[in-house]
């Protein structure tokens, strides 16, 4: 327990930060609720944070390759860049989310690893149909179009790499 010159008692109580005496501050409240959004599914939450930082990962990895290894005019480099890239990014996606999002303690981690690969490749190639689809075949190709499909794939592959890793791969008990 702290104790405060206005003579006012804060304490960790069920993760929340409580005032003895009734407060308004708004800090507080805020924090407190706050925490409550957060620990009313702490996984989904660390989920969107790691999936969050593996998108850094990803683009800051494709824009170090593309300034440094590869020249973005070549197609082929600019392709490359991209493979390594999303390579990176699943490299670091599974170790953040066995550690931090599925806390996994699976002994088999060359099963687990190729089951996390499998589903992001899977989760991959239904992003890429949709766009060809869609962009390619449906001439759906203005900026606009282009945007919102990008951005509906994303909402898709974020759900689905959720469920295959929650449901497939970091099972509890497995």
């Amino acid at each position: 327990m702290i104790k405060k010159k206005s003579d006012s008692y804060v304490e960790l109580e069920n993760r929340k930060l409580i005032y003895k005496k009734k407060t308004i501050n708004p800090i507080i409240l805020f924090w407190n609720w706050g925490w409550n959004i957060y620990y009313d599914n702490p996984e989904l939450w660390n989920y969107l944070i790691v999936g969050g930082l593996t998108t850094v990962v990803g683009v800051g990895s494709k824009f170090l390759l593309l300034k440094s290894v590869f020249d973005q005019t070549n197609g082929l480099e600019l392709q490359l860049a991209e493979l390594t890239a999303w390579i990176i990014a699943v490299l670091f996606a599974y170790v953040t989310n066995r550690i931090f999002v599925f806390k996994s303690h699976s002994k088999n981690i060359i099963k687990e690893f190729i089951s996390f690969v499998s589903g992001r490749v899977v989760t991959q190639i239904i992003q890429m149909l949709i766009m060809f689809i869609f962009v390619t075949l449906l001439a759906l190709n203005s900026d606009g179009w282009v945007l919102l499909f990008s951005i509906i794939c994303q909402i898709m592959q974020i759900v689905l790499n959720y469920v295959i890793s929650k449901l497939f791969i970091f099972k509890k008990g497995a």
